[in-house]
């Protein structure tokens, strides 16, 4: 048997990571340079010149031309953190290198910090995956399914009207070879042609060829100008849909991973986050021992991200 090259990457060690960011020197030096790879410039006036010196524990940057001071973390998603650099550096370590997820209380228990604190943590990392996800549309071929999150409440409505499901769009972008390339998991308001035309035009590039179940709403990627292609699936297993192989063996992956990391979750609330996480991992796979560095970039550009705006769950859900 072949092995496969996902599944058998080296990635980062944890020993190669405790030493190179073991100490918060080595993480505020990591930091600094994500944030400035070409040097420190004002986020006010564009300036290129600073004056570092200490307040605390962290240095503080006083552009040379305008005065403006900033700090290390300042307009980054560890803005107003009391957490030490170590910490949220391990953080993002965990999390990029777990393969099906990492609930916050797993990572409590593995940063030893409160429950509280890493469910903060949790949710602001996974924000930045998300922002760094809606950067990208699908393009070429392109599988659709329609998915949903949560199951039947007891004595509530069965099937697709449980109050409990959040519907969601699966969608897979494959290369000539008929292998995946990236994916796109996204919640809509429900599987009707205005809300599928809606999420194309987001989320499908101009011109994409999108093949999908029996489903009726999905003929409406055309009006994103994408060609559509239906094949009926009726009275067939999954395994039996070989046209739809990678789609559903993705959906199942996802049902594992959050089945087997979270207890449960708002998914009303949350469900864009979680699946935006999962599809952030999926989509850089082959780049496991460069994740961490990439997340922390994402950490940097997703900007602050404060308690209240992660509770009411923002723009991403």
């Amino acid at each position: 048997m072949s092995i496969n090259r996902v599944q058998f990457q080296s990635g980062l060690s944890m020993p190669n990571f405790i030493k190179q960011f073991g100490t918060e020197e080595q993480c505020e030096l990591e930091l600094e340079t994500a944030r400035w790879p070409m040097g420190f410039v004002c986020s006010h006036c564009d300036h290129p010149g600073c004056s570092v010196f200490k307040v605390g524990s962290r240095k503080t940057f006083q552009c040379q031309n305008c005065r403006h001071q900033t700090s290390i973390t300042a307009g980054t998603v560890f803005q107003s953190s009391k957490l030490p650099l170590t910490i949220w550096f391990l953080a993002i370590y965990l999390i990029s290198q777990a393969k099906t997820g990492l609930s916050a209380l797993s990572l409590k228990r593995y940063l030893g910090v409160s429950y509280h604190a890493a469910w903060l943590v949790h949710h602001k990392l996974m924000e930045a995956m998300f922002d760094r996800e809606t950067n990208y549309t699908l393009t070429g071929s392109v599988q659709v399914d329609d998915a949903y999150l949560g199951g039947e409440l007891s004595g509530g409505k069965a099937g697709r009207g449980s109050e409990n499901k959040v519907p969601f769009v699966a969608a897979l972008s494959l290369d000539d070879n008929n292998h995946p390339l990236r994916i796109k998991l996204t919640p809509v308001s429900g599987f009707t042609s205005k809300a599928i035309a809606d999420w194309a035009k987001t989320n499908l590039a101009p011109g994409c060829s999108v093949l999908s179940d029996g489903l009726s709403c999905f003929a409406a990627v055309t009006e994103a100008n994408c060609q559509h292609q239906s094949i009926v699936v009726a009275g067939r297993k999954p395994k039996e849909m070989l046209e739809f192989l990678w789609i559903n063996t993705i959906l199942g992956n996802l049902k594992t991973s959050l089945g087997g990391s979270y207890h449960a979750f708002d998914f009303a609330k949350y469900a864009s986050r979680y699946l935006a996480a999962f599809s952030y991992r999926f989509n850089r796979r082959f780049q496991l021992n460069t994740l961490p560095k990439r997340l922390l970039v994402a950490a940097i550009a997703v900007g602050p991200r404060p308690e209240a705006w992660l509770r009411s769950a923002g723009a991403s859900c």
